[in-house]
């Protein structure tokens, strides 16, 4: 089925962001494994647990994602590349804008529309999937845009390597929104329902992902909020340029 921006949709934004938030954070959609995970309890870098992170800007108690319109205008091509500034340095992405053209104009949209400044990532799995989920601005994991779109580039095998940035969603395929992942281990999730589309890989800044994933989840267990927490302060999308 051919993607474009006539699929842009208006969300049912509890019920699908609700499972978005654990739609990638176990081996089944939808379910949500607390089960204590050893892993989580690694030793603290010399930074101690803030994986030499800044204290991140606070969320304000309440704090509702505003409605956004979806993008106007033809879908992206070429190659773009994104810079997500965090409290704990610059993470750079490729954007496969080729391959995934409505997520990409996505999310070059809320980033010029500034929807994640100062938004914390929310969530860290330990345990049979490796993922750093983000892209809420009210942090809580059910803030959505005012719109939702389809599955574009899902692996058929499952498979998301180490360094991929994929997006999140509920059991709809038709639910992405605002929220996406960074694969800092290779992870395999389920493809039943379409799998979850890959936009683009980390370029550079890895590194910050590890020293937060190495650091466990707040409290213990396998999923939950990171222990060093990490936020997005600002996000700016680029095409970068052929070489002449």
């Amino acid at each position: 089925m051919e993607l474009g921006r006539h699929l842009w949709r208006a969300p049912v934004l509890v019920i699908a962001s609700v499972l978005a938030l654990s739609a990638c954070g176990s081996a089944e959609p939808g379910s949500n494994d607390d089960t204590d995970n050893p892993a989580a309890s690694t030793t603290l870098s010399p930074e101690g647990d803030s994986a030499g992170c800044t204290e991140p800007p606070v969320v304000p108690s309440g704090q509702t994602a505003a409605p956004l319109d979806p993008p106007e205008g033809d879908d992206v091509s070429g190659t773009w590349i994104g810079q997500l500034e965090t409290n704990c340095g610059t993470i750079e992405v490729e954007l496969y804008a080729d391959k995934a053209p409505v997520t990409v104009t996505s999310f070059r949209h809320l980033a010029q529309a500034g929807y994640w400044a100062d938004s914390p990532c929310h969530r860290l799995t330990t345990q049979g999937i490796f993922v750093l989920q983000c892209g809420d601005p009210t942090g809580t994991g059910r803030g959505a845009p005012g719109y939702t779109f389809g599955i574009e580039n899902a692996p058929e095998d499952g498979k998301y390597p180490a360094g991929t940035l994929a997006m999140a969603r509920a059991q709809d395929p038709n639910s992405n929104g605002g929220q996406f992942f960074i694969v800092y281990q290779d992870t395999e999730l389920p493809v039943a329902g379409g799998g979850y589309s890959i936009f683009g890989r980390v370029i550079d800044g890895m590194d910050i992902v590890d020293r937060v994933a190495e650091q466990g989840v707040d409290g213990g267990g396998a999923d939950g909020p990171p222990a060093a927490p990490i936020s997005i302060l600002s996000v700016e999308v680029t095409q970068e340029k052929a070489s002449e």
